[in-house]
């Protein structure tokens, strides 16, 4: 199996592509006479048949999530993965091509860019998470109050603020608007929303540094 597969060129960086061993996962596998072929699957997918990816699921499953877990380390993460890998194969088999390589190879590609892109976006949550886990519960909410009172004297900061909040993206207002006009901390509002906490907190995070921003650009308005 060729380390990139032309039909999909993989977009992780060195470091997270270091893996503990060099050696290909597995080859592909050997078809007992009569059964389809991995394009003919391939190009029953690209049709439509959603029995083809079934059947492509059943022979190559062991070896998708044991690439996946060498990148995520994560067995039940790597479950939730593996589907959505066989998904975004279903939803991608139009760009296969059997004349740039072999099913095998373009799967392998495609399920590598996905984990390194899974494993990205959770270092990131985890690293907000941290932030957040280091300070005062409320400190966040205090710090936009106070600095934006020192600097919005004269203004109403009740309409720039309903101006800003406006603006969010919807989950970050229903956390932003609990935490401000209902006095819920995270906890509470984690328990009254059914989001977890570590979600809270980083929704708060982007919602208030947006509020923040926001706040002095419209702090001449009024």
């Amino acid at each position: 199996m060729s380390a990139v597969d032309p039909n999909l060129e993989a977009t992780a960086s060195p470091d997270l592509e270091a893996q503990p061993s060099d050696k290909p996962l597995a080859a592909a596998v050997e078809l007992e006479p009569g059964l389809p072929s991995d394009v003919d699957l391939m190009l029953g997918i690209q049709s439509g048949d959603a029995d083809a990816l079934s059947q492509l699921y059943d022979r190559y499953n062991g070896i998708v999530k044991a690439l996946i877990l060498r990148i995520i380390r994560n067995d039940t993460e790597a479950d939730d993965l593996l589907q959505e890998v066989f998904m975004e194969i279903w939803n991608q088999a139009k760009n296969f091509s059997a004349e740039k390589g072999k099913p095998l190879g373009w799967m392998v590609t495609l399920t590598r860019r996905r984990a390194i892109d899974a494993l990205r976006k959770k270092q990131a949550y985890n690293r907000a998470e941290e932030r957040l886990q280091a300070e005062p519960e409320q400190q966040p909410l205090a710090w936009v109050q106070n600095t934006t009172e020192m600097e919005i004297r004269a203004g109403d900061i009740r309409v720039l603020m309903a101006k800003v909040i406006n603006s969010l993206p919807e989950a970050q207002q229903q956390v932003i608007e609990l935490a401000f006009f209902q006095g819920m901390s995270q906890r509470e509002i984690a328990s009254h929303t059914n989001i977890p906490l570590g979600t809270v907190k980083t929704r708060l995070e982007l919602g208030l540094k947006k509020i923040y921003d926001g706040l002095k650009e419209l702090k001449d308005e009024l």
